[in-house]
């Protein structure tokens, strides 16, 4: 092995396995176990304020300003009258519930003027941490003895028990979840509030200035926020929406720090991130970049030809496809992203070089009753590769694939149960619930657009997935046309009712018999129904035996390799439950001759404006606004900031997440990486793993100078530096410019 490979490798188990002070930006550590951690760390880093102004059950901290938005981002109390501020691509599916034709909120935006111009979101969810317990010992002691499915069923009674216990009688709610692998366990006790309006949005030029071409790239331009209020019943309780519902009053808001966060300063990111895989086994990571990803990005390749040129084509589209696309677009570069970063940095060299220590300080211990562990482990992912390879096309195809796959999946009641229904009196019923959601699916979904999507990812699909999920009618049809895809696709949608909201509506006023007949014969039914019948009797269960076994083996893995490699911290990977991750303001130097600047400005979007680009036009207002250097009191030395690079280590669902300063202050809005930063779900890498946030100035001056709406930010707590401190910045800035 060469010195500068074996260099490589050396540095790659470092980065591994975080080592206290020398890669302190690694790391997404639970809030409740700071003191116990990394917060002496946090303070040598910057941080001025202690465990318990983060995490306290005790008295109001940190975390109460925290929100989980919906299911999979996270927003910050920003003001005493429940204002919440999160990601433009996080309330993109709201902005675009509410937008149409003739109220073109994603073009155009929306500011709420006064409180009964707020917009009622159905479904939509507000969810606060109350407090996080450890359950550890309960939970292993209830398995204690016990393997594979009986061990699972123990857990999860006890789980429920535990989960029961903690919210009875309570407005809350509870889940225990497993980290470590299940080495340790924790439970969540949450409040939920179910009444959130969208408050103001900027336009998409703005909230998505730069499109998928910038989308995790730097330098970065985007204005990516959204504005949204919880609102609660008089006694500040969660409800359900009503007319007479009040502003949340919340245990804590967020100050807003004005002198605008400097290069170099402290910096930490307070979330709820999805899932990283930061311990996983070189043949995790070989299936990953070889196996899943690719075919992954293939399907969505595809999808994504389709759906661009039909946005492209008209505004209708644009609006019916806006948060598909951008859900679909989000996945497809990030995994080309990660897989560059993961081969240029050897991600699976540096895996297999660290299992060869695993396996030599293993033998030299205790544990060698554990010497196969590894091989078991290769042996295991060889043999299931296939069910992985099924449930990930099944994804692709099903729920990211053509629309009516997943719609025909609604009337497999109404076909199974015809019969019993109308005896018993619920057919109606039944057909009422089904028409009652014709409304939101008919208004997003274009025939022609989903047939092209249909056209171009079934030979894929056909040709690269697992033959043991292929559904027999979707096969007749192919063969039938000779493979030739534009007849296929053209005689399955002929021969569908369910591309044809007023046919099929019809059909629903016919007998019971003849609507069950006619459904069981539709080719989109059967290929929907075909394909799931198919997962579920040949992959379904040995992909839960597969992830079963691998658990149990990671489990075994993890634990040992924390006690082969006891100097090291050790935190869990993301399972969305709130943390914190610190770094820094910084740039990076991610190829050799490329700099990356920690922070771009409002000048960056005047050169990169293209009039009538729908990635790179922006409003009128915002370019006199530059012209006039009209900034106000959002400027920070002079300069419009836009977006800001720390070295925090995040990931999806960090989207929305407060950026905080060493005091605790809202200083950005993280939404995002650069493209080789993809690669921390798996390795995280402090040299360039960066993430991408919104300038928490830039936001308050959109909303002010841009929007008008001065108004929402007088509700918030705005912090304004001292005169001697904005002397010093500036005088530091001058001195930076000289050298």
């Amino acid at each position: 092995m060469n010195n500068r490979f074996n260099s490589l490798l050396i540095f790659s188990l470092l980065s591994l396995f975080p080592i206290r002070n020398a890669l302190a930006h690694e790391g997404m550590w639970m809030p409740n176990t700071l003191a116990k951690l990394v917060i002496d760390d946090m303070h040598d880093a910057g941080l001025k304020l202690s465990a318990e102004e983060i995490y306290s059950i005790n008295q109001s901290s940190l975390k109460d300003a925290i929100v989980l938005f919906g299911g999979g981002c996270t927003a910050e109390v920003i003001s005493d009258e429940g204002l919440i501020l999160t990601n433009h691509h996080c309330g993109y599916g709201q902005i675009q519930y509410h937008s149409s034709l003739e109220n073109d909120y994603l073009k155009n935006g929306f500011w709420a003027m006064n409180r009964s111009e707020e917009l009622v979101n159905p479904q939509l969810t507000a969810t606060f941490v109350v407090r996080i317990e450890d359950v550890t010992n309960k939970m292993l002691g209830a398995a204690a003895g016990l393997e594979g499915a009986e061990r699972s069923a123990a857990l999860r009674a006890k789980a429920q028990e535990l989960e029961g216990a903690a919210v009875e009688g309570s407005k809350y709610g509870a889940q225990v979840k497993p980290f470590f692998y299940g080495n340790a366990y924790y439970m969540i006790v949450t409040e939920t509030f179910k009444d959130v309006r969208l408050v103001g949005a900027p336009p998409s030029s703005i909230g998505k200035f730069g499109g998928d071409t910038d989308n995790w790239e730097w330098p970065r331009h985007t204005g990516d926020f959204s504005l949204f209020r919880i609102y609660a019943s008089a006694e500040n309780e969660p409800v359900d929406y009503a007319e007479d519902n009040v502003p949340y009053k919340p245990k804590k808001s967020l100050e807003i720090d004005m002198s605008g966060i400097q290069p170099g300063e402290y910096t930490m990111v307070f979330g709820f991130p999805g899932r990283t895989y930061q311990y996983l086994t070189s043949y995790a990571v070989d299936y990953a970049t070889n196996v899943q990803n690719p075919a992954r990005i293939g399907m969505r390749r595809a999808s994504l030809s389709v759906i661009d040129a039909a946005m492209e084509a008209s505004d209708a589209n644009r609006i019916k496809y806006a948060a598909k696309q951008s859900r679909i677009s989000n996945g497809y570069k990030k995994w080309i992203g990660q897989n560059m970063g993961l081969e240029r940095y050897r991600a699976l060299e540096m895996k297999q070089s660290q299992e060869e220590e695993f396996n030599k300080r293993l033998m030299d211990s205790d544990n060698s009753d554990y010497e196969k562990l590894l091989d078991q482990m290769s042996v295991l992912y060889e043999e299931n590769n296939k069910y992985q390879l099924a449930r990930d096309y099944l994804i692709e195809f099903y729920y990211y694939g053509p629309e009516l796959l997943r719609f025909s999946s609604r009337f497999t009641n109404l076909v199974d149960h015809y019969d019993s229904l109308e005896t018993t009196g619920q057919l109606q019923a039944v057909i009422d619930g089904l028409m009652k959601g014709f409304e939101s699916f008919y208004k997003n979904y274009e025939a022609e657009v989903d047939k092209g999507i249909f056209k171009i990812q079934s030979p894929i699909f056909l040709k690269n997935s697992p033959a043991l999920i292929h559904s027999a009618t979707m096969k007749s049809y192919a063969e039938k046309s000779g493979n030739d895809w534009n007849s296929f696709a053209e005689e399955v949608y002929e021969k569908s009712i369910l591309d044809d909201r007023e046919e099929l509506e019809e059909l629903l006023t016919k007998s019971a018999k003849k609507i069950a007949k006619t459904l069981s014969q539709d080719p989109f039914y059967l290929i929907s129904k075909e394909t799931l019948e198919n997962f579920d009797a040949n992959a379904r269960a040995p992909y839960g035996a597969f992830k079963v076994q691998e658990d149990a083996f990671m489990k075994d893995y993890l634990r040992l390799t924390m006690e082969l490699f006891p100097d090291k911290d050790y935190f869990p990977d993301a399972n969305s439950t709130l943390r914190l991750t610190y770094g820094k303001m910084e740039g990076s130097e991610p190829q050799d001759g490329m700099a990356y600047r920690p922070y771009t400005t409002l000048e960056g979007i005047y050169y990169k404006y293209v009039p009538g680009d729908k990635e790179f036009d922006v409003p009128e207002r915002l370019l006199d606004l530059y012209e006039s250097k009209d900034y106000g009191q959002y400027a920070t030395n002079g300069e419009m900031r836009v977006c800001i690079l720390g070295s925090n280590h995040t990931t999806g669902g960090n989207s929305g997440s407060p950026a905080l300063n060493a005091e605790g202050q809202l200083v950005g809005l993280n939404f995002d990486r650069t493209w080789e930063s993809t690669m921390s779900d798996i390795m995280f890498n402090r040299e360039i793993c960066r993430n991408i946030m919104v300038d928490a100035k830039y936001v308050l001056f959109i909303i002010d100078k841009f929007a008008g709406a001065g108004h929402l930010v007088e509700e918030m707590n705005l912090v304004f530096p001292e005169p001697e401190a904005v002397i010093e910045s500036s005088e530091t800035s001058e001195s930076k410019e000289m050298n």
